[in-house]
């Protein structure tokens, strides 16, 4: 589907494709625990089917590829991205003898409120994308007539065949001339931060825009990270020269970045967060509006934000407009429940980035 440009006026046709994994989302009603819970609200979510489903609501021909058990349950996670104009033709339905434990990925959320925070269960282990035997796959047909590949750090981290199949998917991306984003998305109950770092830093080479660097601020190199503010862990909450400083550290040793994003939260309860972001673009750090806001469902902001993010630069938008475009996204998933940003009005999130104000604390 091509889409009309709001600021330049020209017709982008880009086509978008992401792989990963969707799982099966369980929720206890009416931010019950789920101790107490005697039933739980269904939906399906996944950082990489979030960010094609967004992106696919607001105009971009967008495609996801995943793994799935040929069930109920894997044909329904699937049909839900269909109803959302995702592509997912190249989703492989599994049979028990291709991976024998033949099941769809679960996690609870448990559901924050005020001054107790949301937590998040996972029940994902050997699911069909784990045992499935990537060799199968034809790269480089799969990535055919594709011009931006997404990719995350959550992944990778699922089985050692995940991993070395982003990696390949990595290397004959950038052969064929695609953009390749990539979202660090760490999760300490799937990985070590070693892990994770050692593993992202094989990535590096490859990435064109990168998100989430907030656990990768150190690739594998002790020596290179004597010097500087950073030198002991970037902070959550750092400030424009730390983050200009960081940005410019990564651009100094991969020049191949074109774009670094991150955004900055922070939680005064469970239900009110403020967000900002700061993006390094074209040789200059930006740094965002910030909003404060109530939250309905927190999972899936930071998809929400890469998702804008991504929009923005394929549509031409100026740095501003890009880092802003970025955190109104996610503030608007914010108001929404489930785990996709279902948002088809791109008015809306450019009226919320053009506030004549700051909403600060």
């Amino acid at each position: 589907m091509e889409h009309h440009n709001p600021i330049t006026g020209i017709i982008g046709g880009q086509k978008f494709i992401t792989f990963g994994e969707i799982m099966l989302r369980l929720t206890p009603p009416n931010y019950d625990k789920i101790r107490v819970a005697n039933s739980f609200e269904v939906g399906y979510g996944g950082s990489e089917a979030n960010i094609a489903l967004a992106l696919a609501n607001l105009g971009v021909d967008s495609t996801f590829f995943s793994v799935v058990p040929n069930n109920s349950l894997g044909k329904s996670a699937i049909r839900m991205l269909r109803s959302n104009d995702v592509h997912c033709t190249p989703v492989v339905l599994t049979t028990p003898e291709e991976t024998p434990t033949h099941r769809l990925g679960t996690y609870y959320l448990e559901t924050g409120y005020g001054v107790r925070p949301s937590k998040v269960t996972y029940d994902r282990k050997n699911s069909a994308i784990t045992e499935y035997d990537f060799e199968k796959v034809d790269v480089d047909a799969l990535l055919e007539g594709f011009d931006w590949l997404h990719l995350s750090g959550i992944t990778p981290a699922l089985s050692k065949s995940c991993g070395d199949f982003i990696l390949k998917l990595m290397r004959s991306a950038k052969e064929k001339g695609l953009t390749v984003s990539f979202d660090g998305n760490f999760r300490s109950l799937l990985w070590s931060w070693e892990d994770a770092r050692d593993y992202c830093t094989m990535c590096l080479p490859y990435i064109d825009v990168l998100f989430g660097i907030e656990p990768y601020h150190l690739w594998k190199d002790d020596s290179d990270h004597s010097k500087g503010d950073w030198k002991d862990g970037l902070s959550m909450q750092p400030s424009y020269e730390a983050q200009d400083e960081v940005f410019n550290a990564f651009v100094a040793r991969y020049p191949n970045l074109k774009c670094i994003a991150r955004h900055v939260r922070t939680a005064h309860s469970g239900s009110e967060n403020s967000l900002k972001a700061f993006m390094w673009f074209e040789g200059h750090t930006f740094e965002s509006k910030q909003f404060t806001f109530n939250i309905l469902d927190r999972v899936g902001g930071g998809d929400a934000f890469a998702s804008g993010l991504i929009y923005a630069y394929m549509n031409g938008y100026k740095p501003m407009e890009m880092v802003n475009f970025a955190v109104a996204s996610s503030v608007i998933k914010h108001t929404l429940h489930g785990d996709g940003n279902i948002t088809d009005d791109v008015d809306s999130i450019r009226n919320l980035m053009n506030m004549n104000y700051d909403i600060k604390r």
